[in-house]
């Protein structure tokens, strides 16, 4: 916990340790903490040193840790100046290069390759730290990322911040198994999401300043990547979103279990699971897709498919799409 003012985990570890357990040896110490008792000892000594811990008067090494207080203070506060140095510098570093790029016009200065799937994650998640106002996203499969928790997480900090997040969904990506309730917790934190058959391109766009591009091989990988600046294919590439965003259906958060006192507008058998199947089916996901996005039987879907475009008057799928749609349902 102590990692962030410079700590190893060992050290945060050891240091814990000794706060909750006054006047250790070192060998009682690594006994505590699973570590070798020369471990410990030069580490209580370090500690020591730094102002972490005091030694007892006595034959035998004894320790106790000094208040956390007044022992990590100054260690915070140098951190925080080295990170106050930092922000300065990249503040400087990136005056100096959008004064630059001012007088670059080769077309090769504004299209960045990136290859490598670690260069290309670590060049999204910048890209989409540096929003400010903005983040237009459309997702598709395949999938670079091996999980969505640093995505999530980034996205709820930009969402708190006040940043406008949009993103229109290939409705191949709603037929990820658990990625429908994912999008809907996103929604009910603020996003705006809508889902499209067949959208053009998977795109990253942070304010109209900054863009990415994956690139596949042919195969179902991504090793590749144009990062797009300033420039009239960028304009384009923004324009190619709202495309996209206004021939798209809106998503919506999952419904919250509430009491209803007024006549209800739809079905009292619309439960959360028919209002997703809705979703999908407005997606335009055929019934394979929608079992496995939500994690039921094939005949299971279908039957409860039959009985709501029953109930929708609907004679085809993308005709109870709509009639759901405009009647609030999705």
């Amino acid at each position: 916990m102590l990692e962030a003012i410079g700590l190893s985990p060992a050290e945060s570890r050891l240091y814990a340790t000794l706060v909750e357990n006054p006047r250790s040896s070192a060998d009682e110490l690594a006994a505590l903490c699973g570590v070798s008792p020369l471990i410990a000892g030069r580490t209580l000594a370090a500690f020591a040193r730094r102002g972490l811990a005091s030694r007892l008067p006595g034959r035998r090494a004894r320790y106790v840790a000094v208040a956390p207080d007044i022992a990590i203070r100054p260690l915070l506060a140098r951190h925080e100046e080295e990170l106050h140095q930092v922000r300065t510098a990249i503040h400087e570093l990136t005056s100096s290069f959008n004064l630059a790029s001012r007088y670059a016009t080769h077309p090769a200065e504004q299209v960045e390759v990136i290859t490598g799937t670690d260069n290309i994650i670590n060049r999204a998640y910048a890209l989409q730290d540096s929003a400010q106002v903005m983040f237009r996203n459309i997702d598709k499969p395949p999938y670079a990322m091996r999980g969505h928790g640093d995505n999530v997480a980034r996205e709820r900090h930009m969402l708190r911040s006040g940043i406008d997040y949009r993103t229109v969904y290939d409705r191949e990506a709603l037929a990820v198994p658990g990625k429908l309730r994912l999008i809907q917790d996103s929604i009910a934190h603020g996003e705006k999401a809508r889902v499209v058959a067949g959208a053009a391109a998977k795109i990253w766009i942070a304010d109209d300043a900054l863009a990415l591009i994956p690139i596949r091989n042919g195969s179902n990988s991504i090793d590749a990547a144009f990062i797009l600046h300033q420039s009239a294919l960028l304009d384009a590439l923004i324009a190619l979103f709202e495309l996209e965003w206004h021939r798209a259906l809106p998503l919506r958060a999952a419904p919250r279990p509430a009491t209803r006192t007024a006549e209800p507008a739809e079905p009292a058998e619309l439960d959360e699971v028919t209002r997703e199947l809705l979703g999908l089916l407005a997606g335009g996901l055929t019934d394979e897709a929608i079992a496995r996005a939500l994690g039921l039987g094939l005949r299971t879907v279908q039957r409860r498919i039959h009985a709501v475009m029953r109930d929708l008057n609907a004679v085809t799928r993308f005709q109870a799409g709509l009639e759901a749609r405009e009647r609030g349902w999705i």
